[in-house]
């Protein structure tokens, strides 16, 4: 006899700790490498209620019309690139994400990488251990500007932090209106992305990858920086033109750059790896104790208040009941 269906199946490494009293209700089955077999998740899935994933599973149409029973998918984070919203809200499936979760720890990781450039934290370090002394002056950044390409809950954590440091902030956020209570509170002051480029001292990337953002810092807005201004990248790899960056810093038309995210992960070492102004990070800018505790702890709830017949209270989309067709 065959075991009975799980109701939850994990397809990413998450944090376990607030699955555990989900478990006490549903059956649960942990699969943290199920996503490096796409072919295999209908199968996996079969009989499944929910799906947790983070960003490597892809939960495509052809998968949600595979997996009848699935009623939720839960995104351990806050990118939505891989999973087909519209599909599913076309099924009926709920998809559920804790938008804003892991702002505080995104923010203080590039902030981090700000100080860490300016400091010139990584060479120095290098340099100690190595038996040197080499005490070469590094940068304030009190008094300048910060940039922000994207206005959302994790771009304003980051003035928040920035605005404490003495810092001025801008940002370019074109679905983000003017008057927006907390934009108008912080002090961010709304501009065009020509702006944005000439005048950020430190410009930091909170954009998903969609086909509008895909290479948008490019040559050209590389060109149009402050030759020592430093780009921290810690929303989608695909953004930032990374040959073009490479060529930018190559030139010393760039002071530095810090890149939690890349256009391929894990990336193939290349030119960036080469440079003692670019610090590079596995995509963890939002990976805390603190932070994994509360998304996962968010979905878990999620999870068996929607199961068990209740309204999603972070619903993405148009459903936030499970209602196949």
């Amino acid at each position: 006899m065959s075991a009975p269906a799980p109701d939850v199946v994990v397809t990413e490494d998450v944090w376990d700790e607030p699955l555990q009293k989900l478990a006490t209700e549903l059956a649960i089955d942990r699969r943290p490498d199920a996503w490096r077999t796409p072919e295999l998740l209908p199968e996996i899935l079969t009989g499944a209620r929910a799906v947790v994933v983070r960003n490597r599973t892809r939960v495509t149409a052809d998968l949600l019309a595979a997996c009848p029973d699935l009623q939720v998918v839960a995104r351990g984070g806050v990118g939505l690139d891989n999973i087909d919203v519209d599909a599913a809200n076309e099924l009926g499936v709920v998809v559920v994400a804790p938008l804003g979760a892991n702002a505080i720890s995104v923010a203080e990781h590039t902030i981090g990488l700000a100080l860490a450039l300016a400091r010139q934290t990584v060479p120095l370090d290098r340099a100690s251990r190595a038996g040197q002394w080499d005490r070469r002056a590094g940068r304030e950044l009190s008094g300048r500007t910060w940039g922000l390409l994207g206005a959302g809950a994790t771009g304003r954590a980051c003035a928040r932090a920035a605005a404490a440091l003495g810092m001025r902030v801008v940002a370019y956020d074109p679905y983000v209106a003017p008057d927006h209570p907390e934009v108008s509170k912080l002090g961010i002051r709304l501009v065009g992305l020509a702006e944005l480029a000439a005048e950020a001292d430190v410009l930091s990337c909170h954009l998903p990858a969609t086909p509008e953002t895909i290479g948008l810092i490019d040559a050209a807005f590389l060109g149009a920086m402050r030759p020592d201004a430093l780009l921290i990248s810690v929303g989608r790899g695909e953004v930032v033109d990374e040959e073009a960056l490479a060529d930018a810093l190559a030139a010393g038309r760039l002071g530095g750059a810090g890149l939690d995210v890349r256009a391929t992960e894990p990336p193939a070492r290349g030119r960036l790896e080469e440079f003692d102004n670019v610090i590079l990070t596995p995509h963890i800018a939002g990976i805390t104790v603190e932070s994994q505790r509360r998304i996962i702890g968010i979905l878990a709830a999620e999870i068996g208040t929607i199961l068990g017949g209740g309204l999603a209270r972070y619903a993405v989309g148009s459903h936030n009941r499970p209602g196949r067709s």
